[in-house]
């Protein structure tokens, strides 16, 4: 955990800056190939080939008692992940990267109204409009009525919900065991529930694409890795908003790579999202600050 004391706030600036750059990374392979391989085929490749850097943590699942239970958990988890990360290579060939990366934002929002449904997490008046101002962002990048609205927006939107799904699942799953067993379960899971999608539709990949998705899923893991390392280093109310510079390097490599126009709207519902999650995360760390630091004793006068 990191307190006022260890805090090393450069550090992990600069440590979630470099996982934001590796994400983008993995958003523009993804995007070359979307024209050649079918999505499902491009993820369950991307999560087999990622599976492979976690061999060594096999060794350590082994050894750890599982309960029929937590496996139950792990297996709707992949399950749920499998459809989501589908979802979101298709998003990734057919829209824009500023759209997808705007709206794979509402997963925290998401997240927030599902921990307050399944998990009763309370919801302050603050918060439930922050909640709303995010989800009008998501109106806002979309425009119903105002320009059409294709299936590659509709999976964006479900591949966010699913993944907050997965989130919180994740999160309490963390809390009964190793985090490690819940990286590796995830992997092991989704490449198996991608398996049946990638089947149908399986192309014969060329050796350049087999290296660009080896690429991705280095990129990919290294990201999560370093991400890991920001949120150790300084407290996330430090390092999330870096996060949010994807959207600015998603905009960007659009126009420059692949001819995409700046879309004002995208941009302007992207803010009003990324405000709305930097709101309450603040709110979340202003009210563990209160549960940690005990109250200070009244002083007398002398």
């Amino acid at each position: 955990m990191t307190t006022a004391s260890n805090s090393r706030p450069v550090e992990g600036i600069l440590w979630t800056f470099g996982a934001g750059i590796l994400f983008v990374g993995v958003n523009v392979f993804v995007k070359l190939l979307g024209p050649v391989m079918p999505a499902a085929q491009m993820a369950f490749i991307r999560y087999g080939l990622g599976l492979a850097l976690l061999i060594p943590t096999f060794r350590v699942i082994a050894r750890m008692r599982l309960t029929r239970r937590q496996w139950g958990l792990f297996a709707i988890r992949g399950a749920l992940h499998s459809v989501g990360v589908a979802m979101w290579f298709y998003a990734m060939a057919t829209i824009p990267l500023a759209d997808v990366t705007a709206m794979n934002y509402l997963s925290p929002i998401y997240i927030t109204i599902g921990a307050a449904i399944f998990m009763g997490e309370k919801l302050a008046i603050r918060r439930i409009l922050a909640v709303v101002v995010g989800l009008v962002g998501a109106v806002v990048i979309l425009r119903p009525g105002f320009r059409e609205i294709g299936p590659g927006h509709f999976a964006m939107l479900a591949a966010a919900l699913l993944f907050a799904c997965s989130y919180l699942l994740a999160k309490h799953l963390t809390d009964e065991t190793d985090p490690v067993a819940v990286i590796t379960m995830l992997s092991v899971w989704v490449t198996i529930g991608l398996l049946p999608m990638a089947a149908p539709v399986w192309v014969t990949p060329s050796w350049f694409e087999l290296s660009l998705l080896f690429a991705t899923a280095c990129f990919a893991t290294l990201g999560h890795y370093w991400m890991t390392l920001g949120f150790r280093a300084a407290p996330i109310t430090a390092t999330q908003p870096v996060t949010f510079l994807q959207l600015v390097w998603a905009v960007a490599l659009g126009v420059i790579l692949f001819d995409e126009p700046i879309d004002p709207f995208v941009i302007l519902g992207g803010l009003m999202i990324i405000s709305a999650i930097s709101f309450i995360t603040w709110r979340e760390a202003v009210a563990k600050r209160r549960q940690i630091t005990p109250p200070v004793p009244p002083q007398k006068m002398t």
